[in-house]
């Protein structure tokens, strides 16, 4: 997205620039996030494909998405943690600076061509995505005046756009040398997006909000040491674990995976099981936390399908499908580019559509659209049980049919991730107000978690018996949440 940058008294504090009319700040942001999506996505188009190859680390197809599941789910479950860091330890500020340095390093690390660093290299990787992805939305928020703001929106709509454009340029570039050239040069790619990123916000910090720079609740002295105390403790126990299954000589991949992904689908539980019975809310803050657990259990079996995209089909793609149009062959990697571009050629069109059926009192109900979206990403996959046939009488699956099982993941993307967003916000607690997108981010965790889950326990997912059931469960909990839409609407009270 090329710059705008124009004078305007009403700019932000200590510049009088513009970017797009917003703050200048916000073509800061816009640059970090974009520059960290193109690192990430350009890593996670690679990932898979990495893990099973033969000069990779020729790992089993099982094996491959487990640990892609579980990498996905670790970047979603430490969101929340980065949050905390922002609010109690450094400041949104610091915090994506330093995130952005320990994912700069994980890539490096993951360019080392050794198998026993590779793993350090993905946990960095994840750690860093974690404190980042909270608190540079918070940035964001920063450069604004309240929640009322009228450019408020359009901001968030141009930071977003940054995520779009680096995920769409990540696996064009970053897959293209991975694949063809080098695999660990391709992740030594990702380290430079990441550096160029990270140099260009330190450059720009002066155009941000000096909100940005303040913890907004600092740990007293005593809470400082009881943390660090009880994270020590915890890291202890697990560095001697770890260690006695090494010297023992039991050690298995397993060992790792498995309490990752068991820990993915128990905190996500314990954290709505603590908000709700917190006896200090109000009865109708209950109802509406009742109702958002059904958006919640949609949302992750919506994840659980949605993020096999860069896993199951990326792997069916690199073994059955015939990369090439019109005789032009291309990397399997470049299909985790028709995503970005869907969202963002769609994105308006879907905002203009709802904004029209709205005039007409016409727009559906978050509970439809949510029904919709679960609907739309079983559909995917019932089509998805196309190629595999193709696949399973021994020919090649033409690009085309994954292409059209992006798009209509897209849509149902479109349908029910921005309304998630949406509802969570205006749902949420007032106590729990800050936390309520942590828990969002959750429901990614679980539904990864339970892909990740499954192919631990050798589950075939590129099956077509299973690849079936998971779209009959989608439709079907789609259905479900149509048909009791009258007791959800019930339960969300005054939101729709």
């Amino acid at each position: 997205m090329a710059s705008s940058l124009t004078k305007d008294s009403a700019g932000t504090a200590g510049s009088e620039k513009t970017f797009f009319g917003h703050p200048r700040g916000l073509a800061t942001l816009f640059m970090t996030e974009m520059w960290e999506r193109f690192s990430y996505y350009g890593m996670r188009a690679l990932l898979p494909l990495y893990l099973i190859a033969p000069n990779g680390l020729h790992m089993n197809p099982a094996t491959a998405t487990a640990i892609y599941s579980v990498y996905l789910s670790l970047v979603y479950l430490l969101a929340m943690p980065g949050g905390w860091f922002g609010d109690r330890v450094w400041g949104p500020r610091k915090t994506v600076a330093i995130a952005g340095g320990v994912i700069m390093l994980g890539h490096l690390v993951l360019a080392l061509p050794s198998e026993g660093t590779f793993f350090a290299g993905l946990g960095l990787v994840a750690i860093g995505s974690g404190l980042l992805k909270s608190n540079i939305s918070t940035m964001v928020g920063h450069l604004y005046d309240g929640p009322d703001d009228p450019r408020r929106d359009g901001g968030f709509t141009i930071f977003y756009m940054g995520i779009n454009v680096g995920a769409f340029a990540a696996p064009l570039v970053i897959g293209t040398v991975g694949e063809n050239v080098n695999w660990h040069l391709g992740f030594a790619l990702a380290a430079l997006g990441m550096g160029l990123g990270v140099a260009q916000f330190l450059l720009g910090t002066r155009h941000l909000n000096e909100r940005s720079l303040v913890v907004p609740k600092p740990l007293s002295a005593d809470e400082r040491a009881s943390t660090l105390r009880k994270s020590m403790i915890w890291l202890g126990i697990a560095a001697v674990f770890y260690i006695g299954t090494v010297v023992t000589g039991v050690y298995t991949l397993n060992w790792l995976l498995v309490p990752i992904t068991v820990a993915g689908l128990v905190i996500p539980v314990m954290v709505l099981a603590r908000i709700k019975r917190d006896k200090e809310l109000s009865e109708t803050e209950q109802k509406k936390m009742s109702g958002y657990i059904w958006f919640f259990v949609a949302a992750a079996i919506f994840w659980m399908i949605y993020d096999q995209g860069g896993s199951t089909l990326a792997i069916f793609a690199d073994s059955s499908a015939e990369n090439s149009v019109l005789g032009w062959a291309f990397p399997v990697s470049w299909y985790q580019s028709v995503n970005p571009i869907l969202i963002m050629a769609l994105a308006p069109v879907f905002a203009a559509f709802w904004l029209a059926l709205n005039r007409r009192g016409k727009e559906p109900s978050t509970v439809v659209k949510f029904s919709s979206g679960l609907v739309l990403v079983g559909a995917s996959f019932f089509l998805f049980l196309a190629p595999l046939t193709i696949a399973g009488d021994g020919h090649k699956a033409a690009a085309m049919w994954l292409v059209a099982i992006y798009f209509v993941q897209t849509v149902g993307e479109l349908t029910l991730s921005p309304v998630g967003l949406s509802v969570t916000t205006k749902m949420a607690p007032a106590k729990y107000a800050s936390q309520m997108m942590g828990v969002w981010f959750l429901a990614v965790t679980a539904g990864d978690c339970t892909t990740g889950l499954l192919s631990i326990a050798g589950v075939d997912l590129n099956g077509t018996g299973v690849v079936a059931l998971q779209a009959a469960l989608a439709v079907a909990a789609g259905v479900a949440v149509f048909m009791y839409r009258g007791k959800v609407k019930a339960l969300m009270g005054d939101v729709r």
